[in-house]
């Protein structure tokens, strides 16, 4: 009925839109969250202020850079420019949010699902890098 080695073989070429789709996910999810606190500073300070809870030192500095790594790093992968570098500091990102918020809060799995599902997509990317569909190919191709 199914030919799996045709399937197999049209996936295995076709591998770079699998990560295509990753990149618009993780690109997409990352600036839905951070997008309000990049266009409200209120946001910001109330991220600021939960990071302060948290005990983190200079809360602001801390929120301004989580904040834009994250929003720059979704631009980044989105377009698929610079992956590898957007992935390396996302990952750090997300392993501090585990390590010095869900995991001292004894969150549950599925409060540290999104947190987890970042780190995971950009490890992902990282060791994958844009793949054929992004602005890196393409200007490595001029």
């Amino acid at each position: 009925m199914f030919n799996t080695q045709k399937i197999e073989q049209f996936l295995g070429a076709n591998k770079h839109i699998g990560i295509l789709l990753l990149r618009i996910f993780v690109g997409g999810r990352l600036c839905y969250g951070v997008i309000d606190n990049v266009l409200s500073w209120e946001r910001m300070i109330e991220f600021s202020d939960f990071l302060k809870a948290n005990d983190f030192l200079f809360p602001t500095i801390s929120a301004l850079v989580s904040v834009y790594v994250q929003f720059i790093g979704a631009m980044l992968i989105s377009f698929g420019f610079k992956i590898r570098i957007a992935s390396f500091l996302l990952t750090i990102n997300f392993l501090v949010a585990l390590l010095f918020v869900h995991f001292p809060a004894n969150d549950t799995v599925e409060g540290m699902t999104p947190a987890l599902a970042m780190l995971f997509g950009c490890l992902t990317l990282l060791f994958t890098g844009a793949e054929k569909i992004s602005l890196e190919n393409y200007l490595r191709s001029k």
